[in-house]
């Protein structure tokens, strides 16, 4: 039996965020913020660094130490569910509005979030949060 994407696209790992993980490239915005969605529930340290812009606030020029900060965010949360509340695409910039529901410390959180992306050379990068609030 194959397990579900965490992404909650409805389609199996393998068919799914898999493909992204292992080197395809996303062709659009809203797939790179699935395939972010199970990085983080699969401790793809190495995919969440890849697909983070330069200039996002987050990036860290200290890959090393930044990798050991996110791993330890993923080992201390459980990624419940996926849910897209709104994408607008753009060609080269694109807007994705979504809940992710997590558990941290045995307790249940709703992360709701705007996220900008934008092409870098061609491929689509998560760039920065433009809203963010906790539940």
């Amino acid at each position: 039996m194959k397990l579900q994407c965490p992404c909650d696209s409805g389609k199996t790992y393998p068919d799914c965020c898999q493909i992204l993980h292992e080197g395809a490239q996303a062709n659009q915005a809203l797939s790179l913020m699935r395939s972010r969605y199970s990085a983080y529930a699969y401790q793809k340290v190495a995919y969440i660094i890849q697909t983070t812009h330069p200039d996002n606030p987050s990036f860290l020029a200290d890959s090393i130490q930044w990798a050991k900060e996110i791993l330890i965010f993923c080992q201390n949360t459980q990624f419940k569910k996926l849910e897209i509340v709104d994408y607008l695409e753009g060609i080269d910039e694109s807007i994705v509005t979504f809940v992710a529901h997590l558990n941290q410390n045995h307790s249940n959180k709703k992360l709701f979030e705007k996220s900008l992306f934008i092409k870098l050379n061609n491929q689509w990068t998560y760039r920065d949060v433009l809203l963010i609030k906790f539940k």
